[in-house]
């Protein structure tokens, strides 16, 4: 009797266990990466002085570590800058600092629109828009990210940008960090090889989230992805290879 009752309870403890526990709100902390090294090789022509470059590299660290909180109910995300890095990364120069870092994006899922508020060369830029479409393409590959096994999905944004998604059927919100979204869960895990950048989420909180944690912004110049685009395109015309990157790095 004794085996009959504990095989009983084994069964039942492992059907408990293998439900599907979905998460609807909260907040995830996204880590930035930025190879700053990679950008000076890329940035900059062979037939530049190669020791100017040894000096800057020395000068920065090789990875910029910059933290964004992503606050996301089922039907909408709000994306801004998080905590400071912790003490002991090198400190980079403020003329190379992530502007970024002045960017809240608010992506309505229902509705389909997004509201950015952008900094473009000191200036702020509101982008009232559609959500940006990404014809994903899911893989089988997988990724744990903050505790979460994740699937791989490759994507392309602005005609040419390829992008390695990981996401997450477990978190019911097919938002993502900075302007990504469309994916069947939420995106804890973004690289964008072009741009030598990564984001991957460090700590998942299962918080109430109020609207007032999704208050969309509302401050800078009304825009679209169309019309800053054409802007950009103008203001860096004569940026030679680094006007692309530069525009791809500020539409994300």
């Amino acid at each position: 009797m004794k085996h009959i009752l504990f095989i009983f309870f084994a069964i039942a403890s492992i059907k408990v266990t293998a439900q599907q526990v979905f998460i609807t709100k909260g907040k995830i902390e996204f880590e930035k990466q930025l190879n700053m090294h990679k950008e000076i090789d890329e940035s900059w022509d062979e037939g530049n002085d190669n020791i100017w470059k040894q000096n800057m590299k020395k000068m920065l660290p090789k990875i910029q570590n910059t933290y964004f909180d992503l606050y996301f109910s089922e039907e909408k995300t709000l994306y801004k800058v998080g905590r400071d890095a912790p003490q002991g990364f090198q400190k980079v120069p403020d003329w190379m600092m992530d502007r970024t870092t002045d960017n809240i994006i608010c992506n309505d899922l229902k509705q389909g629109q997004t509201i950015s508020q952008k900094n473009v060369f000191e200036s702020n830029f509101l982008i009232v828009d559609s959500l940006r479409k990404i014809d994903w393409r899911i893989t089988s590959d997988t990724r744990t990210i903050a505790g979460i096994e994740c699937r791989k999905a490759i994507g392309k944004i602005m005609d040419s940008v390829y992008v390695i998604a990981f996401y997450t059927d477990i978190i019911q919100c097919s938002g993502g960090p900075e302007s990504f979204t469309g994916l069947p869960g939420m995106i804890l895990g973004i690289a964008v090889p072009r741009i030598n950048t990564t984001w991957f989420a460090t700590k998942i909180q299962l918080i109430d989230i109020k609207e007032t944690d999704l208050v969309q912004p509302k401050k800078g110049k009304k825009s679209n992805y169309a019309d800053l685009q054409e802007q950009l395109k103008k203001s860096t015309k004569d940026w030679g290879r680094n006007g692309p990157r530069n525009i791809w790095k500020m539409m994300i």
